[in-house]
């Protein structure tokens, strides 16, 4: 069974970054916004993957203390490890290495999308429990470095 994580990421606006995956057929959910992730390699652990995807795939380097545990469930696709940051990126300055583009989006403005994956749900548990003030933030300010 794969094993993957993904990650919400946050603005200080409250909106959430999410990436439109590539136009390729032979990969899952082409053409499609998705949260920023990817599959754990041989030894890795959950927290380690996600930092390294986001760094490889964005540049961006996320402070360990910067990046919380939201949910691990089986899906439907597999086991997947859900983290979230809050971070105030500038797009402009980010260089993807996979994807299309990245784009803020509000809570409103997600739920109209088709997300790829189950990341509907995800975004919906992760803004429920945010507004029920059950994810403190506990890395000081910054949680990312260039």
């Amino acid at each position: 069974m794969d094993e993957g994580t993904n990650i919400v990421m946050v603005n200080p606006a409250g909106e959430v970054l999410l990436y439109l995956r590539d136009d390729k057929p032979t990969i899952k959910f082409p053409n499609t916004w998705c949260l920023p992730g990817g599959y754990l390699e041989p030894g890795e652990q959950p927290h380690e993957c996600i930092r390294r995807e986001i760094e490889e795939e964005m540049g961006v380097v996320l402070e360990s203390d910067a990046v919380h545990p939201l949910v691990s469930l089986e899906r439907s696709y597999g086991i997947e490890h859900t983290f979230w940051t809050e971070l105030d990126l500038d797009l402009d300055r980010v260089v993807l290495t996979e994807g299309q583009r990245l784009k803020w989006f509000t809570r409103a403005e997600a739920a109209t999308h088709a997300l790829g994956y189950e990341d509907n749900a995800i975004l919906a548990e992760f803004f429920d429990r945010r507004e029920r003030g059950e994810l403190v933030r506990l890395a000081g300010p910054g949680g990312v470095s260039r």
